[in-house]
């Protein structure tokens, strides 16, 4: 860890792709972290810009936007809005929350592309570039996919195999395949502007392996030394693209190309500062170019290269610029034992849970933190949801404030009563309470921040005890006095647990903060054995945290059951066809539209309907096995298709004089097969 004292802080989290909803894997890769350290600084009255947003570019938008048959902007328009409504509901405090579609960023992206073209630091290549014959146009990486050379999984990017997570190229790939038309692409020749990583070597080396080799975590120190000592050394990497949308290359003989979105979208955190303190008459260099300012990328995993290679790259050959000081990425979060797939919809919603889950965001920031997956994948369960709600925010923070608050409004009629002759009891709690803010901060300072949390909740333990070992509601018959100051001392641990708690629970901190009278939370102050003024009524509060049962997480394990069973059923192979009959034989087959009159279930029958249908030609009765599909109140007046020269059939005593024609889903749900608009029974379909 840095000792130096630094001025100001630039913090960031890594920019989400606009091309869907947030889910929990991104709130513990990156931003519940970079939010607590950031509400921790502010606590400590430090000089802090919080900086993100939505980013707007690449490939990812694009091929959402030809999925639903849209523009790339009205895809990012609507989940920068989504993203942006759904960080605030959930307390992500940023300062700023900016987009990389805004005029201020591509004017920024194209500066300082500029500004390395004009400094000779691109080599211009024409080079080999898979290339869509069907489609008519080059394939940026993620518009390839193939099988990884590394680890065998069928669906590689060309930039990045998210099974093992190797950085890639796309002629890297095995048995590639375009994303536009499926069909297998060619190399074509086509023109770009690459950095010569090579050329960075000593310098990342040095800024790297020497200079933070003691503070940076781990995982990114691994991933950065597989790259800086590979045996071929670090290599080009093209910074433009072919492709018609993002910020367009600012150069000569650049036309339809466009910046690469990871040149493009670390900048982004600057212009995004630059939109900030224009909004707040701050001066955005001393942010980015002042060595007192401290700057802190929150990141998952995946984007490790990017951040520590690529971008501090960029900064220093600009020469203008300060390089991180740290880099605190985060490992994977799985669901319920299985990988987060926003493909397969095997996730939660950050969206639905605010729906859902009314005023429990601090719950799911409190588990999120808890199984942070600080230094290795973790696993996110509801049972486990459920289990640290109830035993653990209901039982042991819940508990103790409910405990302290009642008691003083029973004894004392809620006013905050003055402390009289310390015991050793209380002298020892007291010095522990001191202790605490300090070691939670030292957690924090180190990104240790699921340590941080459970010495927090520590403190709440200290408060149980504390009136467990003293039993305040036995004094109170013999000592109002003696009682008086074990309540006091409970509030002031309780006051303090505020302060503490605000960074990890900042909902359930601003009600203890209102419930009593504190002013503002201050680091500073936390541990204060008089951090509480005497005298001051407390108000009236319900209970913090409430008791989550079974029936509720149950519905939410269902609910994701269901997505894997309908994403399985959408992704099943179609039924193998039927042998080849003749125009002849098809010939055969009487096939109209008839209107149903009546319909009733068949007794002692679970599948078969009895209907009277009118097929123009005269009424007949037949039995279809849609019983548990379909009510018969539902199929009354529906026009659908039968087939009316079946021969007849005897089922449980009636005669079926046709059969009814349905459309089957991969998951075996049956559909009617009805006409678009209303048509005359007997209608004939040919």
């Amino acid at each position: 860890m840095s000792t130096k004292n630094f001025k100001r802080y630039t913090v960031t989290s890594a920019l989400p792709y606009a091309n869907g909803p947030l889910h929990i894997g991104h709130l513990a890769g990156c931003y519940i972290p970079s939010d607590i350290y950031v509400r921790y600084l502010r606590s400590k009255k430090r000089d802090v810009a919080y900086i993100c947003g939505s980013d707007e570019h690449g490939v990812a938008i694009t091929i959402k936007a030809r999925k639903e048959g849209k523009t790339p902007q009205e895809i990012v328009d609507r989940y920068h809005e989504m993203m942006k409504a759904s960080f605030q509901e959930f307390g992500i405090s940023f300062d700023e929350y900016s987009r990389t579609s805004a005029q201020i960023h591509h004017e920024t992206a194209q500066e300082l592309f500029k500004d390395l073209y004009d400094k000779g630091e691109f080599l211009e290549q024409t080079t080999e570039q898979y290339f869509d014959e069907e489609a008519g146009q080059f394939l940026a990486d993620r518009y390839i996919e193939g099988t990884c050379p590394r680890c065998g999984f069928e669906g590689a990017y060309g930039d990045q195999c998210e099974r093992c997570g190797s950085s890639l190229s796309p002629t890297e790939l095995i048995n590639p395949k375009s994303k536009l038309s499926w069909s297998t692409p060619v190399l074509k020749e086509t023109k770009h502007w690459f950095l010569d990583l090579a050329r960075y070597a000593d310098f990342l080396k040095k800024y790297i392996l020497e200079e933070h080799q003691e503070d940076w975590k781990n995982n990114v120190l691994g991933q950065c030394r597989s790259w800086l000592e590979a045996g071929d050394g670090l290599q080009a990497r093209s910074m433009t693209r072919d492709m018609g949308w993002g910020i367009p290359v600012p150069v000569e003989g650049a036309e339809g190309k466009v910046l690469y979105v990871w040149f493009d979208a670390p900048i982004g955190y600057i212009s995004a500062t630059k939109e900030w303190a224009s909004r707040t008459g701050k001066n955005w260099e001393s942010y980015w170019k002042d060595e007192d300012t401290k700057l802190v990328h929150f990141i998952g995993k995946d984007n490790i290269v990017f951040h520590c290679i690529i971008f501090p790259a960029i900064l220093k050959t600009h020469g203008e610029f300060i390089l991180p000081d740290n880099v605190p990425a985060n490992e994977f979060l799985n669901l319920e034992g299985d990988k987060i797939s926003t493909s397969r919809n095997w996730a939660v919603w950050l969206h639905e849970y605010l729906e859902e889950f009314p005023g429990k965001q601090d719950v799911l920031r409190y588990v999120l933190t808890a199984n942070a997956p600080e230094t290795k994948d973790n696993d996110f369960t509801w049972k486990d949801f459920q289990s640290r709600n109830n035993s653990e925010l209901v039982a042991v923070f819940g508990n103790f404030i409910n405990r302290a608050v009642v008691l003083t409004h029973k004894y004392f009629d809620g006013v905050i009563p003055g402390k009289g002759e310390l015991v050793g009891v209380d002298e020892e709690v007291l010095a522990e309470l001191q202790a605490f803010p300090e070691k939670i901060a030292s957690s924090i300072e180190r990104y240790r921040f699921r340590e941080a949390l459970g010495l927090m909740m520590d403190l709440a333990r200290l408060g149980n005890k504390y009136l467990a070992d003293t039993e305040p509601w036995k004094t109170i018959k013999t000592d109002r006095e003696r009682t008086g100051t074990i309540l006091n001392i409970a509030l002031n641990i309780a006051g303090s647990l505020a302060i503490v708690a605000e960074p990890f629970l900042p909902f359930t901190a601003q009600k203890l903060v209102d419930l009593f009278g504190m002013q503002e939370i201050d680091w500073e102050n936390a541990g204060d054995a008089d951090l509480l003024k005497n005298g001051v009524a407390l108000g009236q509060m319900g209970l913090l945290f409430e008791k989550i049962e079974d029936e509720v997480v149950d519905k939410q394990v269902q609910k994701l059951m269901d997505a894997k069973k309908e994403n399985e059923a959408a992704n099943a192979p179609a039924a193998p066809t039927k042998e080849i009959i003749t125009y002849d034989d098809f010939a055969k087959l009487d096939m109209r539209v008839v209107t149903v009159l009546e319909a009733e279930k068949m007794p002692k029958s679970k599948k078969l309907i009895k209907l009277k249908v009118d097929t123009g030609l005269g009424h007949r009765t037949v039995l279809s096995g849609v019983a548990e599909h379909f009510e018969p109140e539902f199929l009354i007046g529906k026009q659908v298709t039968m087939l009316i020269n079946l021969a007849p059939r005897k089922m449980m005593g009636i005669d079926s004089e046709g059969m009814i024609l349905m459309a089957e889903d991969k998951d075996g749900k049956l559909k009617l097969l009805t006409p678009h608009e209303a048509t005359s029974s007997g209608s004939t379909i040919s």
